[in-house]
């Protein structure tokens, strides 16, 4: 167990905020990246003036860190059991059929997740991953110093229904970092200062997350609460009917239709907006928003958060694989793949991989994000409705920003969200993961979005220099931490290193109109499926969405090799028929 503890009294808030995204994509140092979803990667040394962030003060700051029990209610949901019933399948199929050989190419979660479940069903998948590191989204690597790097900040949410059954699975629920039940936001209008939505323990979902915004007298008054409940009511009634037909109003469009009052958005929705899809409100499918909302008000411990102890390479993918192996799978880096070679009714020959190497299987699986696989698609099947509507997806950008100081700066032991225009969440590293714990140095990592116009920002910031990017983060953290954090000198503390990590392409951008355009798992192609948080599943674009997605493709391979009817292949758009 670790808490934290704060000798500072203004630092009596003991968590920060909402993510529910999955900040990034396949990532490769500068010297490595390559294709439409390259990431960026630079560390920086920095010292001088022009980086010195806060003098330290006379009291000196203490921090213990305490982790908190896995919430209680976590199994006791619907959509848990759903998820336990599935994986509960595919160990039952183990000895019901023969053994086939499946290749999946790419080693993210999702690619891992479809080899994990064909593998407990008694399948040889073959994950292909063409970097030299697990994980996709949610890379990491150790730069020259022994300092992770990673492409995102990744949080895990008690309504992540098939990642806890992962976990318990592979027997490492020890890894996640629980914090307290709250939720904490950085007040916009009074820098230095933090609001809290607190769920109280005992009460259960929607009553928990209603009394939580009740009670909270800063955000929202009275008549405003009382003005957002009535659009939300057809959500909890319809549920995902309702939640799906909103896909083509942005999150401003749906606040003017049911009158809602624009302080929602700029209290509430600007900071959902931007945590679950890096993009402003006014270009957010509200479709993102409703899901995210129905999963927290119909669980209890939906909305509390936890940190993994350390890298997501090892301390996720590397058991992950072990498990995949250890039932006669294999996982193998540095194989990128040319070209899937088609038979004549369009079906796929073989693989034929960078190497000139040929590899052959009875059924394949791309699990590689949306903009690769529009790149690698064979002309033959482009044409085809099904795969053509993929087009209309593109993945979105996003910026990780690492920032390690020479001393402990203020802090608490959970998520914050900046509601910054320019920052969605952060968090020091130092206190909350326990890879990085380090009760004299802090290390900031913080999410930059959005960062181009499609998202709704004034410039493209993938293309602007590391310098710069620093330099508005550091005038954000100014906001922020007016007491602390000054970028003229005039404050004290150093940062002694950055590193910033430029995803161009990340999850796919869910603005107005995409969800009907998010291919099922399931293909017009005999013997290919697809996965990846941009299929079809009711978890967007993130970490549950992408195990999920790999879930679901190992459900399509496996009901099609053991010659049962798979999920139908899903309505294409009117429009591309």
């Amino acid at each position: 167990a670790r808490t934290c503890v704060l000798s500072h009294p203004s630092l009596a808030l003991s968590a920060m905020a909402l993510s529910m995204a999955s900040t990034a994509s396949p990532a490769s140092f500068a010297s490595r990246r390559g294709g439409a979803m390259g990431v960026r990667v630079r560390a920086t040394a920095v010292e001088g003036a022009a980086c010195v962030v806060a003098r330290r003060r006379q009291t000196r700051l203490r921090v213990v860190a305490k982790d908190y029990p896995k919430p209680a209610q976590i199994a006791n949901t619907d959509n848990y059991r759903e998820g336990a019933a599935l994986s509960q399948k595919f160990v039952d199929l183990k000895d019901l059929g023969t053994k086939k050989r499946v290749v999946i190419v790419g080693g993210g979660l999702s690619g891992l997740s479809c080899a994990k479940y064909l593998a407990d069903a008694g399948h040889e998948p073959i994950v292909l991953e063409g970097r030299d590191v697990l994980g996709g989204k949610v890379s990491a690597w150790q730069d020259k110093d022994g300092d992770w790097i990673e492409t995102g900040l990744h949080i895990f949410f008690g309504a992540y229904p098939n990642m806890m059954n992962l976990f318990a699975e592979l027997n490492i629920e020890d890894r996640l970092q629980w914090k307290i039940h709250q939720m904490i936001f950085a007040m916009q209008e009074l820098p230095g200062e933090f609001t809290s939505f607190n769920f109280i323990k005992g009460i259960p979902a929607p009553l928990n997350f209603g009394l939580a915004i009740l009670m909270n007298q800063k955000m929202l008054t009275l008549q405003e609460k009382l003005q957002t409940a009535p659009p939300l009511i057809p959500m909890l009634i319809e549920g995902q009917d309702f939640i799906d037909a909103q896909d083509e109003l942005s999150v401003q469009d749906f606040m003017t239709k049911y009158g809602m009052p624009q302080r929602i958005n700029e209290e509430v929705f600007i900071s959902m907006a931007k945590a679950l899809d890096f993009i402003d409100p006014d270009k957010l499918s509200m479709t993102v928003v409703l899901t995210a909302m129905n999963r927290f008000l119909n669980e209890t411990d939906g909305l509390q958060m936890a940190f993994l102890d350390g890298n997501q390479p090892e301390r996720l993918c590397a058991p992950m694989a072990a498990h995949i192996k250890a039932l006669g799978g294999d996982v193998r880096m540095k194989q990128r793949v040319k070209e899937f070679v088609l038979n004549h009714d369009g079906s796929v020959k073989h693989l034929k991989m960078v190497s000139g190497e040929t590899i052959v299987a009875d059924e394949y699986v791309s699990a590689v994000p949306v903009d690769i696989m529009k790149r690698m698609m064979p002309k033959q099947w482009g044409v085809m409705p099904f795969f053509h509507q993929i087009q209309e997806l593109q993945g979105i950008p996003v910026i990780n920003i690492h920032m390690w100081f020479d001393r402990k700066l203020q802090n608490v032991d959970h998520l914050c969200f900046s509601r910054s225009p320019l920052l969605s969440v952060y968090a020091d590293m130092s206190t909350t993961c326990k890879e990085h714990y380090d009760e004299e140095r802090s290390m900031l990592e913080l999410v930059f979005a959005p960062c181009d116009e499609v998202a709704g920002s004034d410039r493209n910031w993938i293309k602007a220099s590391d310098a710069e990017i620093v330099e508005a983060t550091l005038q954000e953290l100014s906001r922020l931490f007016p007491n602390e954090i000054a970028v003229d000198g005039s404050k004290g503390f150093v940062v002694t290193k950055s590193a910033i990590v430029k995803t161009p392409r990340s999850v796919y951008a869910a603005v107005p109109g995409r969800n009907k355009y998010r291919p099922s798992q399931t293909t017009p192609i005999k013997n290919f499926t697809l996965a990846g948080d941009y299929t079809s599943q009711k978890f967007l674009g993130s970490m549950e969405g992408a195990v999920l997605s790999g879930k679901l493709a190992a459900a399509v391979v496996a009901d099609t090799l053991g010659g049962r009817d798979p999920k139908p292949v899903k309505e294409v758009s009117p429009e591309f028929l």
